[in-house]
């Protein structure tokens, strides 16, 4: 197997797992119906320790941009091959997207929430403020790699790799996930949009194009600072490429903190 074919298999088993629980636990008379956030967390690690395990041998298992971009930022990618693993990690993302549409077939129709439908396929934020939303994903990817990365500096058993990721996305998921959905990677949300916005879903909203950056940029910056943190603190190998990814890093936060709504909650008394 190629390790085009390998990155796209592996990003559509992602989808597959990480997309079916949510459509599972969200869509109408699915016998997974409000499953619940645990659910969907522990499903979404597995989900990633099964797909790691079937093509890591193969591509390493990035299936995730943010991680591609990020090795490759750190020299442990060539950057000549970061637009084919991107791109498989896309179509193998829209391709499992398409397989949970026809999985849950009959309960689109049944399921009158067109936001619960768009969320079986992108995320949503709980609070929609794309500066803070971007510092929420940055966040998750920024431990996510920093947790990769560190795994590789421990002494463990043969094959555990692949579940001990799963482990740090479900943990991530626990513990960041709940203002954003947690994507924490752009093909991730951006392939299953695009099926979401081209299948013959009924009565389906539209595919929120206006937030699709935040999952595309947050990771990306946030990942490659992780990456860059571990090679700057735990390798000691100082560059400048992490002190200007930090500054931006801290720039974003800040601007997220001075842009932050007003409260509109009046006081009892």
């Amino acid at each position: 197997m190629s390790t085009f074919l390998a990155e796209l298999v592996g990003t559509m088993i992602l989808i597959v797992l990480g997309g079916g629980v949510v459509a599972g636990s969200l869509l109408k008379f699915s016998k997974a119906e409000n499953g619940g956030w645990v659910l969907i967390t522990i499903a979404w690690g597995f989900a990633v320790a099964i797909a790691a395990y079937t093509v890591g041998g193969i591509s390493g298992a990035h299936i995730n941009p943010a991680l591609t971009i990020a090795f490759a930022t750190i020299g442990e990618l060539p950057w000549t091959d970061v637009p084919m693993y991107i791109l498989a990690q896309l179509i193998g993302a829209i391709i499992g997207a398409v397989i949970v549409y026809f999985a849950y077939l009959p309960h689109w129709s049944k399921t009158e929430d067109a936001d619960a439908k768009l969320s079986v396929f992108a995320t949503i934020p709980a609070i929609r403020h794309p500066l803070s939303n971007i510092v929420t994903e940055m966040i998750g990817t920024f431990i996510l790699l920093l947790g990769i990365l560190a795994l590789g500096g421990n002494s463990l058993a043969d094959g555990i790799n692949p579940l001990l990721v799963g482990i740090i996305v479900m943990a991530i998921g626990m513990s960041l996930g709940g203002p954003t959905g947690y994507a924490i990677n752009p093909a991730r949300d951006l392939g299953p949009r695009i099926a979401h916005f081209l299948l013959p879903i009924p009565n389906k909203r539209d595919s929120d194009w206006s937030y699709a950056f935040v999952p595309i940029f947050g990771p990306i910056i946030g990942g490659v600072t992780g990456a860059l943190f571990y090679k700057q603190f735990f390798l000691n190998e100082s560059t400048v490429t992490f002190w200007v990814f930090a500054a931006l890093f801290i720039v974003i936060c800040i601007a997220a903190f001075i842009t932050q709504p007003k409260s509109t909650t009046k006081e009892i008394t």
